[in-house]
Parts: structure tokens; C-alpha cells; sequence
């Protein structure tokens, strides 16, 4: 087996950004390991990378196989079994369920194996990684600001932000999206516009929910508990932090919890949402599929592409890198916008 980054290849790693370069044996085997394939974002992602693996197997040099874990603890234990079974020529290619398993993927590194990380990036070990890849949470944020931006959104105004978590990712997205209004981001190549910079006083006018848990649910719940206080129907724009946060809002709306005159109040606003993800549920709202007695009131209904696909590029990124090619360390997947215009153009899951 070979070692991943040594400590003298990870300080020149840090410089380059590319991965040194390897030339694995044929026949290498790549254990991609996942959440269950069972729903939402985080299960779409085994059904994408069960589609490279077979790629991968069908094209022979090297082998791959699916194993997913129930929760932290398994894939630790599913790492560990990896190590422990002595194999030579092989290669790891994971999505950690939450930090915690940065004590298995250490593991890795002792042992020398190579390892792609997907997804969810833990800072104490991301220099020992071949790749890590992952979306531009930062850029979604800004994306969804900078959306807003072009619809009207003027400095001060109330905007309200359903967070995913209380990781990285949530900390990523919140950033990028302050980030982008006060001028210090940008989407799309370009900053926002002098007159429209947002002040750091300007900034106390955003609302963070706190973590939702990812959860359509509890957003739902949340919303409906916002509505309470009529007041809040004057917000115009709801940054959600992914698409099943963004169905939790829509849910709400469709259903019985809010005071019949506050959602009247609410969607004369002409509110705005943003998503992020690619839930085929939100992108049937923006192809006109459903929810379209709330859709037609709404300024707008956007989602933040974030792909569970992007688990395909994370195998390949380690098949390159055993196939000897250079491989960029830190493998920033950028985000687009997708609108009801556009829709049709993005796969969804």
C-alpha cells in the first residue's frame, strides 16, 4: 500500500494544491464508502456513486465497491475492518457521515492507504487527502444573495435564513451569503454592485433560524411558528439552506398552520425563496409541476445546484490519481442557479 501524502508531501501539497503523483498497480480496489441509498440528498448519493462503480468495475482496471454505514460509529467500524484486513492495493474513497469519523480516516493515513474525501471535509485531516471534493457551499450562499440582489433586495431589508446545521457547511453557507451583500464575495465572477454593498449594520437585519437538521419537518414547523407573529408575513426574502428546507416553507404554506389572513398577507409580499441541492420536488414546483397557486404569488423560486452526483467525481478523481494524473487537492465543484427559465437544463434527484 502506498502512503497517501507523506509529512514532507503534505507541506508541498499545501503549496501546489495538487496531489503528488502515483502510479497504482492494476487491479487496485476502491471501497467507496457512503450513507444509505435511501432517501433525500444524502441517500441519492450511494444511487450515483453505485452508477460510477459500475463504470469503473465494467472498464476493469481497477475495482470498486459500495459500502454504506447506518450512522458514525458503523463507519468507523466499516473503516477499520478495511485496515484491519491486511489487503494490499487498495483505496478509499468516503463521505464521513459527521467529524467523528476523522479518527478512522487517520487510520488511513497511518496505513498508508490513499483516500479521496467527499462532501463533509474535516480540517485535521483534509491535508493527508488525495482530493477533497466538495460543492462551493460559500458559493451558494452568495449565489441565493446575489439572486436576490437582482430581484430587488435592497440594504436592510429583512431577510430570513433556515439553516441546514451546525457544521461547516451551514458556517460555509451563512459566509458566503453575508459574504457576497457587504461585498467581500463574489458569484459568477463578479462582486455586487458599490450601491448596493451592505454595512455591517445592515447586516443585523437577517434572521438565522438556527439548525433545522436538514429537516423538511422541522422548517415547516418553524415557519408556521414564524407566521404566528403577523408581523413576520412583511418578509420578502427566505434564504433556505437546501431544497428540502425550502418544501418545509412551501408545505407550510400549503397547509393549515398559518393564519389564513397572515399567508394572505405573506404571499401579496411577492416573497422570495431560494433552495439548494437539486430535490426533484422543488424543481417540479419550477417546472410547473406543483404547488402553483403559492409558486404563482412568489417573486421567485430558486434552487442552488449541489448535486449528490458529485460523489461520481470524487471516484474518479481517485481513479486518476492511480492512474498516475495530477489531481487538485482541494476540488471545488462551482454552483449555478436554477430557475423555472433554466430547470429543464439540471438533473435532479
Amino acid at each position: 500500500m502506498k502512503k497517501a501524502v507523506s509529512i514532507l508531501a503534505a507541506a508541498a501539497l499545501a503549496a501546489s494544491c495538487v496531489s503528488p503523483v502515483y502510479a497504482a498497480e492494476e487491479g487496485t480496489h476502491i471501497y467507496v464508502l457512503t450513507a444509505p441509498e435511501d432517501h433525500g440528498w444524502t441517500g441519492s448519493v450511494a444511487t450515483f456513486a453505485k452508477e460510477k462503480i459500475d463504470e469503473v468495475n465494467e472498464e476493469g482496471t481497477y475495482s470498486a465497491e459500495l459500502i454504506t454505514s447506518a450512522n458514525a460509529a458503523e463507519q468507523i467500524v466499516n473503516v477499520e475492518d478495511i485496515i484491519a484486513s491486511g489487503e494490499e492495493n487498495i483505496a478509499v474513497v468516503i463521505q464521513p457521515i459527521d467529524d467523528t469519523v476523522q479518527s478512522a480516516i487517520q487510520q488511513l493515513v497511518d496505513a498508508e492507504i490513499p483516500y479521496v474525501a467527499f462532501d463533509r471535509i474535516i480540517d485535521g485531516v483534509s491535508a493527508s487527502a488525495v482530493s477533497n471534493v466538495k460543492g462551493d457551499n460559500e458559493g451558494i450562499g452568495a449565489a441565493s444573495a446575489a439572486y436576490f440582489v437582482s430581484e430587488g433586495l435592497q440594504p436592510g431589508d429583512a431577510v430570513y435564513v433556515y439553516q441546514g446545521d451546525t457544521s461547516s457547511v451551514t458556517t460555509l453557507r451563512d459566509s458566503g451569503f453575508t459574504g457576497y451583500l457587504t461585498g467581500e464575495i463574489e458569484y459568477d465572477g463578479s462582486t455586487i454592485a458599490e450601491e448596493a454593498k451592505w454595512t455591517e449594520e445592515d447586516l443585523e437585519s437577517i434572521t438565522f433560524s438556527g439548525a433545522m437538521n436538514w429537516s423538511r419537518s422541522d422548517t415547516k414547523t418553524s415557519f408556521e411558528s414564524l407566521m404566528g407573529d403577523s408581523s413576520n408575513a412583511e418578509i420578502k426574502w427566505f434564504y433556505a439552506e437546501d431544497d428540502e428546507l425550502a418544501m418545509g416553507i412551501l408545505e407550510a404554506l400549503q397547509g393549515g398552520g398559518i393564519d389564513d389572513a397572515t399567508k394572505e398577507t405573506f404571499l401579496g409580499n411577492a416573497p422570495y425563496i431560494t433552495g439548494c441541492g437539486g430535490l426533484d420536488e422543488l424543481y417540479a414546483v419550477m417546472r410547473g409541476e406543483s404547488y402553483q397557486d403559492i409558486a404563482e404569488q412568489c417573486g421567485g423560486i430558486v434552487s442552488v445546484t449541489y448535486s449528490p452526483a458529485m460523489i461520481q467525481t470524487a471516484i474518479q478523481d481517485m481513479v486518476d490519481y492511480l492512474n498516475g494524473d495530477e489531481v487538485e487537492q482541494d476540488h471545488v465543484i462551482a454552483c449555478e442557479i436554477v430557475t423555472a427559465e433554466n430547470v429543464t437544463e439540471y438533473p435532479s434527484f
